[in-house]
């Protein structure tokens, strides 16, 4: 069997998720208001038991990732918004998979699972997004624990998340050695946000916060050491962001290979003229490369093998610029037609843009893979 190849038993489950994104998740999210929570469409998740498959079984710390990348890409592959919906509740929520008490997995893992509360990752701030050691949200001693006191920004599920894992300064030793994690429910006092309107369809918002009261009860993992909680978290779901991007390229290569066999031109279908098929040699090949990547980074990260850092960075660096390449070839492919709001291509577009920035720009991708080169 070639590496990374699928076996029977995964291809149908892939299949499966396909056949429950087009039938039932699809149409919760058609018509839904764009940058908004759809509630309905977690609570399906949550019914279908796909939510479930995300979070691991009793006793254990986190999901296999290959597992992880097959759900994000069938997903992706039928209803983009499906997959947002369920990539952000676990990265809302694996910091308190990963790093939380037995009082708050209990209180808030059974209640995400089901789809009924919303998570939020909350790490980026106005002056620190690449640069994420950078951040200055203030956690002031208060007694027997601290007041939070800043802005968090480009957060997605903002500021309708029921919760939210927020990364905070400590001041325990400078840069990253200094930050802790807390989680937020959306309850406490001095808690407020506002929606962004911005390109990506996904509900995304700042967080404000006024002297929120946060206790010893509220940290995730120990204090000082929030920013290895994030980074666990993200070496986790950054090959899947990859796959997430691999599955929409695998959807705007299929239309355009419909597309191309039915649509006539210059006396036959577009599928007949060298430079059309050409284009879809290349975006095929592209997308295959990337899935193969993904699956490679995904299945070191499961065996533990040393250089993970930079078979996900490579992965998610390659498909990502991967599925931009793709969907923008698609829409030239289609021509007008696939500018026309509603459109899947227009609705890809208009998609495929921010995984590029979003858990590791492009540039902090490739800038990881040289400094692992050297080590």
């Amino acid at each position: 069997m070639p590496a990374f190849a699928l076996d029977a038993e995964q291809r149908s489950w892939c299949a499966h998720v396909r056949e429950l994104a087009a039938k039932h998740l699809r149409p919760l999210a058609e018509g839904s208001e764009p940058g908004r929570v759809n509630r309905a469409l977690l609570e399906a998740l949550g019914e279908l038991g796909l939510l479930e498959r995300v979070f691991p079984a009793a006793g254990g710390t986190r999901v296999p990732a290959l597992d992880l990348c097959l759900l994000r890409e069938s997903l992706a592959m039928e209803c983009t918004e499906a997959e947002t919906a369920l990539a952000l509740q676990g990265l809302g929520t694996y910091p308190v998979v990963q790093s939380g008490t037995r009082e708050q997995r209990e209180r808030w893992l059974p209640e995400v699972v089901a789809g009924r509360a919303v998570a939020a990752f909350a790490l980026s701030e106005p002056g620190a997004g690449s640069d994420a050691a950078a951040l200055a949200l203030a956690a002031e001693p208060d007694g027997e624990g601290w007041r939070l006191s800043g802005e968090k920004c480009w957060i997605s599920n903002a500021p309708e998340a029921d919760f939210a894992t927020v990364f905070a300064r400590t001041g325990e030793a400078p840069g990253s050695r200094g930050v802790t994690a807390f989680l937020v429910p959306a309850d406490r006092p001095g808690l407020g946000g506002e929606h962004l309107d911005m390109l990506s369809p996904h509900p995304i918002g700042t967080l404000t916060f006024d002297g929120v009261p946060v206790t010893s009860t509220d940290v995730l993992g120990r204090p000082g050491e929030g920013f290895r909680v994030a980074m666990r978290t993200l070496d986790l779901f950054r090959p899947s962001v990859g796959a997430f991007a691999v599955g929409m390229a695998q959807a705007a290569l299929d239309a355009s290979i419909a597309h191309a066999g039915v649509r006539q031109a210059f006396g036959g279908p577009l599928k007949d003229l060298q430079a059309v098929g050409h284009r879809l040699a290349e975006m095929a090949t592209r997308t295959e490369a990337a899935r193969l990547l993904v699956y490679a980074a995904a299945e070191a990260y499961d065996s533990g093998s040393a250089g993970v850092a930079r078979s996900s960075a490579m992965a998610k660096l390659l498909a990502t610029e991967t599925a931009q390449y793709v969907v923008d070839a698609a829409v030239q492919l289609h021509g007008a037609a696939a500018l026309v709001r509603g459109h899947l291509l227009e609705h890809l577009y208009r998609e495929v843009r921010a995984p590029r920035i979003y858990e590791g720009a492009t540039e902090v991708q490739r800038t990881i893979i040289a400094k692992e080169l050297y080590r």
